[in-house]
């Protein structure tokens, strides 16, 4: 069974620290985040990868390279000059798949949900497809999945935080919503729902029409951890719940005043922190020099040089500030 990893996003979220590369090639404590996804996937047998590319190619090439540093072969796919979504991604690639079912991975996610077994219910399925979902016990802002004797039934609307009656209330169990990994294992027979080469989305252009003529989409609920890196605030938190205690990760080749205080910040390379410097969760981005006896919290920081070269600023992205040599983004 073939794996495709999802790369080809913008991470407009994640701007400025995707001013030079695609979302799923930024640094996370010290290795590109879709190293960890190649990883993770080789971990169940997988062999053989494609993944798709768009915004920034080569930073995810240079990221993985022909896969042999993971055990893996990988062929790319280009998506010019247009992105083409989750779904029309697959048509680029249909070339490169069998008559077997498949597997897809989000890109941006880091997780050690288990995926063979995920493979075996989709086995035993007989379904068009199995997504792999994961209770949302936190009720974070992400799509409700319907499902009903293990199949999905439909897609309801975001996650809704719990009002104060809900949580008051201690006679009547809370129902705690499912919500989609990025995970799932797809038949061949989803290409009969794909547009040819033309944008379109996986739940927009082949899973609703499949459930409006009756096809079978089973849903896979799975434990373990997963955590989806798509803001700059989350992928704070995140580095933070993963560094084993630690209050700070420094990446390679910085120079760190020994008078500088850093905490629950994440810096990446080449990176210079002068004397009396005070950081508190922040992100430091490559090259960036912060001069003696600066204060920075909550805050995300690239070199102003290339926000500057920069052709536009994605109008979802956080809104930041020039100071010196610097671009810096609030994150409160």
């Amino acid at each position: 069974m073939k794996a495709m990893i999802l790369a080809a996003g913008f991470g407009t979220r994640l701007f400025p620290l995707t001013i030079d590369r695609t979302k799923p090639a930024i640094p996370f404590l010290g290795k590109p985040l879709v190293g960890y996804v190649a990883e993770y996937v080789a971990k169940f047998g997988f062999k053989d990868f494609v993944v798709n590319l768009h915004h920034q190619p080569e930073s995810v090439i240079k990221a993985l390279g022909d896969g042999s540093n993971f055990g893996v072969h990988i062929d790319y796919t280009l998506e010019e000059p247009n992105i083409l979504g989750t779904a029309g991604a697959l048509d680029n690639a249909k070339h490169l798949f069998s008559d077997e079912p498949f597997l897809i991975v989000n890109g941006k996610i880091i997780s050690d949900i288990d995926i063979g077994a995920a493979v075996e219910t989709h086995r035993r399925s007989n379904a068009l497809a199995t997504m792999v979902l994961k209770p949302n016990v936190k009720r974070e802002k992400f799509t409700v999945i319907n499902t009903s004797d293990d199949c999905i039934t439909g897609f309801g609307p975001h996650a809704q935080p719990l009002t104060e009656e809900e949580i008051r209330d201690t006679e009547h169990e809370i129902e705690t919503p499912l919500m989609f990994t990025g995970i799932h294992i797809l038949d061949p027979r989803v290409f009969e729902y794909i547009p040819p080469r033309v944008f379109s989305d996986i739940v927009m252009n082949i899973y609703r029409p499949a459930l409006a003529n009756g096809e079978r989409i089973a849903a896979h609920v799975a434990d373990g951890n997963w955590y989806e890196l798509s803001t700059i605030p989350r992928y704070l938190d995140i580095s933070l719940a993963m560094m084993n205690g630690e209050d700070k990760f420094i990446g390679s080749r910085c120079t760190i005043s020994e008078s500088a205080a850093i905490r629950d910040s994440v810096l990446w390379d080449d990176v210079t922190i002068g004397d009396d410097v005070n950081l508190y969760r922040t992100i430091i981005a490559d090259g960036v020099t912060i001069d003696a006896g600066e204060h920075f919290e909550n805050a995300a920081i690239v070199r102003a040089d290339m926000v500057r070269n920069c052709s536009e600023i994605p109008e979802k992205a956080l809104k930041g500030y020039i100071q010196g040599d610097n671009y810096v983004v609030p994150l409160n």
